[in-house]
Parts: C-alpha cells; structure tokens; sequence
C-alpha cells in the first residue's frame, strides 16, 4: 500500500497510474488523518515552493508529513515533493519547508542553456541504493525544473545531473528519498524506481 500526498496543486493521475503499474495498491490522502495511516508516502508536486507550502500547511498536511517521517516510514518527493522536503526554498524570497532534509533549494545555475530544464538526462548513481536496484548505469529521466535542491550533507547525495553545474537530483536521508526526475514521465527507467520505492 502507498499513499499519493494530495496537496492541491497537482495533478495526481500520472504519478498514480505509474505506482500502479508498478504494482502498488495506490491511495490518496487529502487529510492529516490519511497521511497517518499510510505505510509509505510519495509526495508530488508541481509550481512554486512558496505555493507547495502554502498548501501543505494550509490542509494541515505538513506537521503530517514531519510526523510520518519521524516514526520511520519511507518517503518519496517527486520534483517540487523532493524540494519541500528540505528547510529553506529560495523561490520568491525565503520559505521555511518540511525541514527533513537538512540544506537548501536554489535556482539552478544553467550556464548557457535555457531554464527550465526540460527533457531528458542522465542521473550518475553517487552511492548504491536500493532506488537504484537493477537499473542501467547511464540511466536516463525526464526533467522539468529551475531550481535544485542543495543537501547540508554530501553524504545524502545519492544521485547527481550535469545541465550546466552538477546538482543533486536524487537524495536519500534514512527513510527518505527525493528524486527532482519525474519517474512517471521516464519509462522504464522511472517504473524502476517506483517499483524498488515500493519494496521499502
């Protein structure tokens, strides 16, 4: 059983088809008390930081989530989800995230290429991990995002992406896991993921 955060701000089917497909018995949780029967947690997201926590705390949804992290159980951020999941959000100004996840989330420094990044890239496994379990060294996902995600900790770094600097697209902190790919868009690759997420 794995339970999809419902915040509001975005739209679930894809992300719910993909964990199902996946072999996850998929359910969503737009409550305080759902969140706290869940097993396992995804949280999606899509926007802004500030708005991703306005919604949160406005469905009285984040102390939820902060709780279900204490108590052990996995999570999994996808994109914005990943980047909540941290302390402080540079996005229009400063905001205060989940605070699960020491560090920050900053707009991504592109160089010569244009922002958003979109399409496809290469996440470069940093450490073995069972998210990683039984996919191909040059493992490839699907991107939409300006900013990134800057772990306190290198070690909480487990995966990292080249568009224009190296940044963090996936972090693992005990029972939590972000990863700023969408795995829903990123075909075998992504159901890998979700299908190895499930196993926790």
């Amino acid at each position: 059983m794995v339970t999809i955060v419902d915040s509001g701000i975005c739209n679930l089917g894809s992300i719910s088809r993909a964990l199902e497909r996946a072999g996850g018995e998929v359910k969503v949780a737009t409550t305080a008390g759902q969140v706290a029967e869940a097993a396992k947690l995804v949280l999606p997201g899509v926007g802004s930081f500030p708005a991703g926590m306005k919604a949160l705390n406005e469905r009285g949804l984040a102390d939820a989530i902060r709780d279900h992290a204490t108590a052990g159980k996995p999570i999994l951020g996808v994109c914005l989800g990943m980047q909540l999941m941290f302390e402080t959000g540079e996005e229009y100004g400063e905001t205060a995230g989940l605070g699960l996840i020491p560090g920050r989330v900053r707009e991504l420094q592109p160089g010569s290429n244009p922002l958003p990044h979109m399409g496809w890239n290469r996440i470069e496994f940093k450490q073995s991990d069972p998210l990683f379990e039984d996919l191909p060294e040059e493992a490839y996902f699907y991107f939409v995002h300006s900013f990134v995600c800057v772990p306190a900790e290198a070690g909480d770094v487990i995966g990292e992406t080249e568009y224009g600097e190296r940044f963090c697209s996936v972090v693992r902190r005990g029972n939590l896991w972000g990863i700023q790919a969408h795995p829903e868009k990123s075909q075998r690759c992504g159901a890998k993921v979700l299908e190895n997420f499930l196993k926790q």
